[in-house]
C-alpha cells in the first residue's frame, strides 16, 4: 500500500534532494542555510542561502551542516530540511509517511542515528529507513537488483566518493572515499592561488572544474573573476587548464586506486555482471571533462555516465521506496 507523504531523500554534502510519491522530484537545491546571527533566526535556505555565501553579508551567516556526506551541525541540518520539506509540499495522510534517506556506505552508526534522528523527531514525524547510496545509485542506474543481478558503482559526489560492488540490493564491497567534488574545488582554490596570486570563491573553483576538468577544456583555459592576493582588488584571469587537471588529479588517482582495489577484491561469480555492465559512473563528478575516460584507461574496462548523474541516487531511493510500498514489505532496512 502506498503510503500519502513519503518521501525519498538524497541529503548530500553540495545539494539535497527530494521526491514525494505520486509528484517525483520537487526539490533540488544546494545544502545551505543562511542564520541571523543576532537572533538565531533562519533567514534562507537552499538556492536562496547559497547566492549568499562568499559574499559575506553583515549579521548573516551560510552555513553547509553537512561534511563528507554526513551531519556536522544538527540543528542547522533539522532546519534546513524542515524548510526544505515545507517547500517540497509534503502532505502526510492518516499513516506516518516513510522517509528514505541516502547515507554513504561507510557512515559510521552514529552518524545514521543522527540522520534518523533528525527526521524522526521533528513535525512532521516520518518512519526513517536508511538506504546505503551505492545501492540507491545501482537501483537509479538501471540495474535490475530484485533479480539478484550484480554490478559496480562509482556515485562522485560533493563530499564523498562511493566505490561499490552491489548485487541484490546489498553492497558486497564497497569504499567510501571522503574526498570528492568539494575537496577538488578546495584543490583548485589553492592552486590558482599559489600560482596566481588569485584568490577565487568556492563557485568560481566549481566552475573552473566543470569547464576543463581533466582535459583543459576546448580552449586549454577559463576565464575566472577573483581577488588579487596582493592589491585585495577585482581582477580577471585566464586560468590555464593544465594548472586545473593537475589540481584535481591527486583526488582523481585516489578514487582510481579505490576503483582497482575494489575491482581486485569482487567475488568470482560477480565478475561477470561487473565485466558485462561496465562500471556506471554517477553524482555531479561524473562530469568531470575526462573521468570517465581516465578510469577506463585505469581500469582497462568500460566505463559509462548514467542518465542524469546528478538525479540517479534520489530516483534509485524512490524506485526502493516504491517497490517496498507496492509489495507491502519493509523497506531496506536501517542500513
Amino acid at each position: 500500500m502506498r503510503i500519502r507523504g513519503s518521501v525519498a531523500i538524497d541529503l548530500g554534502t553540495v545539494n539535497t534532494l527530494i521526491w514525494v510519491a505520486g509528484r517525483g522530484i520537487v526539490l533540488e537545491e544546494p545544502s545551505a542555510i543562511a542564520v541571523d546571527t543576532a537572533t538565531g533566526s533562519v533567514l534562507a535556505v537552499g538556492d536562496a542561502a547559497d547566492v549568499l555565501a562568499d559574499k559575506e553579508p553583515k549579521d548573516i551567516r551560510v552555513i553547509y551542516p553537512l561534511r563528507d556526506g554526513v551531519i556536522a551541525d544538527m540543528d542547522a541540518t533539522a532546519a534546513m530540511l524542515q524548510a526544505f520539506l515545507r517547500k517540497a509540499r509534503s502532505r502526510s495522510g492518516p499513516l506516518r509517511p516513510r522517509a528514505l534517506v541516502c547515507v554513504p556506505a561507510g557512515s559510521t552508526w552514529v552518524e545514521r542515528r543522527s540522520i534518523m534522528a533528525v527526521l524522526g523527531t521533528r513535525r512532521p514525524r516520518y518512519a526513517v529507513q536508511l538506504v546505503d547510496e551505492p545501492v540507491a545509485a545501482a537501483a537509479g542506474a538501471g540495474l535490475d537488483l530484485s533479480k539478484g543481478q550484480g554490478g559496480f558503482i562509482v556515485d562522485v559526489g560533493g563530499g564523498t566518493t562511493e566505490v561499490a560492488a552491489v548485487a541484490g540490493w546489498r553492497v558486497v564491497r564497497a569504499q567510501s572515499l571522503r574526498m570528492a567534488g568539494v575537496a577538488m574545488d578546495e584543490a583548485i582554490m589553492s592552486a590558482v592561488r599559489s600560482n596566481l596570486n588569485l584568490i577565487l570563491s568556492r563557485r568560481a573553483a566549481r566552475q573552473l572544474k566543470m569547464t576543463l576538468g581533466l582535459t583543459g577544456g576546448e580552449a586549454g583555459w577559463a576565464e575566472a573573476v577573483g581577488i588579487d592576493s596582493a592589491r585585495r582588488t577585482p581582477r580577471v584571469e585566464k586560468i590555464p587548464g593544465d594548472l586545473v587537471a593537475g589540481a584535481v588529479d591527486p583526488i582523481v588517482s585516489a578514487i582510481g586506486s579505490a576503483v582497482h582495489e575494489i575491482l581486485s577484491d569482487i567475488p568470482a561469480g560477480l565478475a561477470e555482471d561487473v565485466v558485462r555492465g561496465k562500471i556506471r559512473l554517477c553524482g555531479g563528478g561524473a562530469l568531470l571533462p575526462g573521468l570517465a575516460g581516465r578510469l577506463e584507461t585505469a581500469t582497462e574496462m568500460g566505463v559509462m555516465v548514467v542518465d542524469d548523474p546528478l538525479r540517479c541516487v534520489v530516483r534509485g531511493a524512490a524506485a526502493l521506496l516504491e517497490k517496498d510500498e507496492d509489495d507491502g514489505v519493509p523497506g531496506p532496512g536501517p542500513a
